[in-house]
């Protein structure tokens, strides 16, 4: 190839300077010091900023020389010939012609030329785009600030010569020496096809950027990313159908690799009880984990945790995320991301140090991998036996079965759904929580699950059952009632060590959670095949000794039955499944972090939503309205009470010392150290509420004259009760207070009304019940702790609340004692509550928890509560005049 100062090459004229001079001049041309001049024939002229803020000026002269060019080149600095300076200038005459730059203004035609005219040539689009990252130190914030700018620059093309701006001048080429070509730009094709480019929403950039250099063309701009990518997506696919040029610089941002496809990879480890899932992608025939990619991404945008903000994506969006050890990005769809982070979310917030390809999941949460299925389609690698489990999971029980043969009752579809859906856990080597409300028996198809176990086969070891020491009665009348070819050992009272030597024998065994803790030896050393825990609310705490002393005991099988698996906080429902899938919702401490931090005191629903589908699988919750529609109506009344005088003024005083009181405690260690004085407190305003002879506190001997007149609670029962026996209601009458039911027996007695009662201090309670159920009584006196469980007096139509307290799940699992499967009367729920009074506060709490609770176990928005500051100074506020 022939030498031409048109179209330079290093490498012909390199060998005419020194190394030192060349490589200033590499960093003079890239620093952009030199300006070119004048080109005419192989005469360059060109100026050149110095170090010192002087311009020097150049004068070189190219002839060729062999297979090169030798170099001329002057220079008025103290150098002189063949300088640095001279070496930046050509460096920039051959970088600018590399580029396409349009070169024309600098020719000087010689007077030899000829100059040949061209008209008429379409001007073909060049669409070039950069991006350009730029870091400075934002003085406001007091910290580095990062900003990207994308450019797209416009030319044209023609015949392979590149111009843009303003068709004011021709487009002069020299072709050779003797020859330049002057074409006549086409400024209305030009300007058609800037505003086509325009239509496509690029405006003109106003501002200057290093996204592209300036003789790539007229610079172009969008206002946001979302844009670009738009741009990117839909427009640039049409221009290049229409014959634009497209050069995507290595640094623009929204050059876009392609996923070519969706993968799920489950290696699965059964004896260890846990599983291994890798989510990844497909790009460009290479394998690539997601989780990297998210844990960088939830690093810099933690929005995406928020399940409130990412419900706002919509599903055709896509967030942009850079590859690992590469420059190129790819764009990951919000319809794959939404049940992506929603499913696994908690387990991204890890160490800034983790970076495994993979998530560790315990085999329960095999559940989560059929929400994944939700997005678009994945490719599934392995685990195939996992993914099964994963299905069932997800559809419990997957078909209906018939009652176990020798049942001695007919079960309702949903008893025998709650069977088959035990029965399903058991086969997948999981436990459950049975939450059916009260009243729906959840005792009998405990008790017909344990049967069927019997009957298949599987019950080589006995169940054993933990309760309530006041249930033991219920279960051994309910077993020879439903299930008489069940063998029941009852191991309870003072003989029962004499029995342990017995329980093989046996098909069901009978604990209480008081006596777990000391029979535990003889227990751990018999193998069991089911452990059911019944009113396992009891276990709310885990550090008691009855929650320490279960969770020893060997099972194949767990289960928990109660009607309020969350009466309070979350904490309650951690304990329980701690109980049945030890760590699977984590320690006490990530749990906290992870759900009920932001549940209980944030209100984030998303977390809410979260930890509901993780447990949906192992907790069967129906209601009354659900499954027993045939129930007569339920009817709550809230009746209000005046204090009397003599209640007033005792309150007003107990009052303020007790908010004197709890504010110096308070003061002193905080509010969340101060709950056994804040409660005192509450307790004693309760009992100023029900009747001054509860305070028990006086020395002056003054409740020795007090009466029920001198209580308008007692005196408002009293009155009811009148007009209830009138119209031939059946009541039972709950109390917290043994002493309050003491203080109502004296004023039954007076008035010749026969009533039954049932404390914790009652030995027999099979007899009250029965003459109640019987209708030999009109009435029930109950202390809530001994009678909130375990009875059915549907011979009720009336229940009366004298005093209500914080957990709402205990006052109604009493009411449902009369509202349960077999009453055909309408029900009547009477609450006394002293108008003004704590009691008023409390019942404004109660919904706060009731709400909490529906939100994890039916799905409903739980909305944000907590016993606050402003809570106290409400509970403490003085009565109303």
């Amino acid at each position: 190839m022939s030498l031409d100062i048109l179209h330079l090459h290093q490498a012909d004229w390199r060998a005419e300077f020194g190394s030192g001079d060349f490589t200033r001049g590499v960093g003079y041309a890239e620093q952009k010091r030199s300006t070119l001049l004048s080109l005419k024939d192989h005469t360059l002229t060109a100026s050149c900023q110095g170090s010192a803020a002087q311009t020097y000026q150049q004068r070189i002269t190219l002839q060729p020389y062999g297979q090169g060019w030798g170099v001329s080149g002057r220079c008025n600095c103290p150098v002189g010939f063949n300088c640095k300076h001279v070496v930046a200038a050509l460096l920039t005459l051959e970088a600018q012609q590399h580029s396409g730059a349009d070169l024309s203004a600098l020719i000087v035609p010689s007077k030899d030329t000829v100059e040949q005219r061209v008209e008429g040539l379409q001007p073909q689009p060049l669409l070039t785009l950069g991006s350009h990252v730029r870091v400075h130190f934002d003085a406001r914030k007091g910290r580095m600030h990062e900003q990207t700018q994308h450019r797209a620059a416009l030319a044209f093309d023609y015949q392979g010569q590149r111009t843009f701006g303003k068709p004011s001048k021709d487009l002069l080429v020299r072709q050779s020496p003797a020859l330049s070509l002057r074409i006549i730009r086409d400024g209305a094709g030009e300007a058609a096809l800037r505003k086509r480019l325009e239509d496509t929403g690029l405006q003109v950039a106003l501002r200057q950027s290093e996204a592209l250099p300036e003789h790539a063309g007229e610079p172009f701009e969008l206002s946001h990313d979302s844009a670009w990518l738009k741009f990117v997506q839909e427009q640039l696919p049409r221009l290049r159908d229409e014959g634009w040029q497209i050069h995507m610089q290595p640094d623009f941002q929204f050059n876009l690799a392609q996923v070519d496809d969706w993968y799920a990879e489950v290696e699965e480890a059964p004896e260890l009880d846990w599983f291994e899932l890798e989510l990844g992608i497909e790009v460009e025939g290479q394998r690539i984990s997601l989780l990297p990619i998210l844990l960088q991404a939830i690093r810099r945008t933690p929005w995406l945790l928020n399940g409130e903000a990412l419900n706002k994506r919509a599903d055709d969006e896509v967030m942009l995320v850079n590859l690992p050890q590469s420059t190129r990005r790819i764009a990951l769809p919000f319809a794959r991301l939404k049940p992506l982070l929603a499913t696994l979310g908690e387990l991204f917030l890890r160490e800034p140090g983790e970076s495994s390809q993979r998530l560790r999941l315990p085999r329960a949460d095999a559940a989560r991998l059929s929400e994944l299925e939700q997005g678009p389609a994945l490719s599934w690698q392995g685990g195939a036996p996992l993914r099964e489990f994963a299905q069932r999971l997800h559809t419990l029980p997957a078909q209906s079965i018939q009652a176990p043969e020798g049942l001695q009752a007919e079960l309702r579809p949903y008893q025998l759904h709650g069977v088959a859906w035990m029965q399903a856990l058991g086969e997948l080597q999981v436990g459950g929580v049975l939450a059916d409300d009260m009243g729906l028996g959840k005792t009998l198809q405990t008790l017909a699950h344990i049967l069927g176990e019997k009957h298949a086969g599987r019950l080589q070891h006995p169940a054993l059952i933990v309760m309530p020491t006041s249930l033991i009665p219920n279960w051994q009348d309910e077993a020879a009632r439903f299930a008489p070819q069940l063998k029941v050992l009852a191991l309870y009272g003072p003989k029962r060590r004499s029995q342990f030597k017995l329980i093989g024998e046996h098909d069901i065994i009978l604990s209480t959670y008081a006596l777990l803790p000391r029979d535990l030896k003889a227990l751990t050393a018999q193998p069991f095949q089911l452990l059911i825990l019944d009113e396992a609310q009891n276990i709310k705490n885990p550090r008691s000794k009855a929650a320490l002393a279960a969770g020893q005991i060997q099972a194949r099988q767990r289960l928990c039955l109660t009607g309020t698996p969350l009466e309070n906080h979350l904490g309650e429902l951690w304990a329980l499944f701690n109980f049945l899938m030890p760590g699977w919702l984590g320690d006490s401490k990530s749990f906290t972090r992870d759900y009920r931090t932001p549940i209980e005191k944030q209100g984030n629903e998303q977390r809410l939503a979260h930890l509901r589908g993780r447990i949906k699988p192992f907790i069967l919750r129906r209601n009354k309205e659900q499954v027993a529609p045939e129930l007569p109506p339920k009817t709550e009344i809230t009746h209000w009470v005046e204090l009397s005088a003599a209640q007033r003024d005792r309150y007003e005083t107990l009052r303020l010392a007790m908010d004197q009181k709890v504010r110096a405690e308070i003061a002193r260690q905080g509010l969340a150290r101060s709950q056994i004085v804040i409660l005192e407190a509450l307790l004693r305003l309760r009992q100023a509420c029900c009747d001054l002879r509860l305070l028990d506190d006086d020395n002056d001997n003054s409740h020795a004259a007090l009466s029920s007149h001198d209580s308008g609670k007692l005196s408002a029962l009293l009155e009811m009760l009148e007009e209830l026996f009138a119209e031939g209601r059946r009541v039972l009458l709950f109390s917290q207070f043994t002493s309050m039911l003491a203080l109502i027996e004296v004023e039954l007695q007076k008035r010749k009304i026969d009533y039954a009662k049932l404390t914790g201090s009652t030995q027999d309670r099979r007899t009250p019940v029965a003459q109640f159920q019987s209708g030999e009584l009109p009435i029930f006196l109950i202390s809530l702790k001994a009678g909130g469980a375990g009875l059915n007096l549907t011979a009720a139509d009336t229940v009366i609340h004298f005093d209500p307290w914080w957990n709402p799940a205990a006052e109604a699992q009493a009411s449902d004692r009369a509202y349960r499967i077999g009453q055909d009367k309408p029900v009547f729920v009477y609450k006394l509550i002293a108008r003004g009074s704590v009691e008023e506060k409390i019942q404004q709490l109660q919904q706060a928890k009731a709400n909490l609770a529906r939100g994890v176990l039916e799905g409903a928005s739980q909305g944000q509560w907590q016993l606050s500051e402003n809570d106290l100074q409400d509970l403490f506020a003085p009565l109303p005049h």
